[in-house]
């Protein structure tokens, strides 16, 4: 017997990777039910070799659903949320809103798999930020080596982290610099997005620092270890899809770059492609559709005693959102629910 799981959003873009990825890794659902807003009542929408309608979200009863993906923004998800929860579904939530919950757990399920046993304080578990989910996978094995003290990063994010409005926002504006005769004055961005990058991702905080770089911050902290020091700045880049992060790495012990590169080669969820050549290293091009966050130019820092940088890149729609919450619902199922 396996699971009936809901899709949440199943016209989104990741809502369309949650049920891509749900079939790829054949998980193991006796039914698939795509969820969307009334005005996207009966859109088609694939699933593996199969076509789903969706359904109305506002009419949809939960009840006998073992888990939920949710893929819509917080304020539907204060809505919708607690409503599956409490018909007795475990809800999987993209968005922001349970992240910092302190009955909430918050999952990567490469780094900290046993905290989903804390789902049932609310029957939610929390998917990170995309730019958190792929730097924590790379910090936790080295961690757990050295001791992180301090971690500097700055990201390079793709414009799919803004939804279809921010891929349009920049498939036009590009359009229009080779037509002068077209203006696309930008709408979803607070500057031109084609051929430009943007140090500002979501809001401005008090002291200076934007909310997206805020939320890598404490979701480091809650997902790894709340000692670690953590600065970003997070930079939106015209590029459509694949996060990039270039991270400085501090230790408690020194690490050498040679056994770094070894225990991120054995790390789960992990692929290294590090060679000290023209082309030896992952762009986010090449990222985009796959599982893996890939890690390259692991040096040392010869600025402190125990210093390393690394290049990360990963899919942001898959490891970033779609993927993470499917494991996160494989990782439920195989240490908690245990059907199918």
């Amino acid at each position: 017997m396996g699971y009936k799981i809901a899709v949440v959003g199943a016209t989104g873009n990741v809502g369309h990777e949650m049920l891509n990825i749900l079939a790829e890794r054949e998980f193991p659902a006796d039914e698939v039910v795509a969820l969307a807003s009334r005005r996207s009542l009966g859109t088609e929408v694939s699933y593996g070799d199969k076509t789903l309608k969706t359904k109305d979200l506002d009419a949809f009863d939960f009840t006998g659903c073992d888990m939920a993906l949710f893929a819509i923004g917080s304020d539907a998800t204060k809505t919708y949320a607690p409503k599956a929860a409490a018909a007795g579904c475990v809800v999987i939530d993209n968005s922001s809103l349970y992240r910092y919950d302190p009955d909430v757990p918050l999952i990567v399920p490469e780094v900290n798999p046993g905290d989903v046993h804390g789902y049932a304080k609310r029957n939610i578990i929390a998917n990170p930020n995309c730019s958190t989910a792929q730097m924590v996978v790379a910090l936790k094995p080295l961690h757990d080596r050295a001791r992180i003290k301090r971690v500097v990063v700055s990201t390079y994010q793709a414009v799919s982290g803004s939804g279809k409005a921010g891929m349009d926002e920049l498939w036009d504006q590009t359009k229009a610099v080779y037509n002068p005769t077209d203006d696309v004055p930008p709408k979803v961005y607070p500057k031109q997005i084609a051929f430009n990058v943007i140090p500002h991702i979501d809001v401005f905080l008090e002291d200076g620092q934007t909310k997206e770089e805020w939320k890598m911050v404490a979701e480091t902290k809650k997902i790894v270890d709340k000692s670690i020091k953590v600065t970003a700045t997070c930079v939106r880049v015209p590029v459509f899809v694949g996060h990039s992060e270039a991270i400085n790495i501090e230790f408690e012990d020194f690490l050498d770059e040679a056994e770094a590169r070894d225990i991120l080669r054995e790390a789960p969820g992990i692929m290294v492609i590090d060679k000290r050549e023209d082309g030896g290293y992952v762009t986010p091009v090449e990222c985009v559709g796959d599982f893996a966050t890939f890690i390259s130019r692991i040096r040392q820092d010869s600025t402190i005693d125990n210093g390393l940088n690394l290049w990360c890149v990963s899919d942001n729609l898959r490891k970033g959102a779609a993927l993470n919450a499917v494991q996160i619902a494989e990782l439920l199922g195989r240490e908690v629910l245990k059907k199918g």
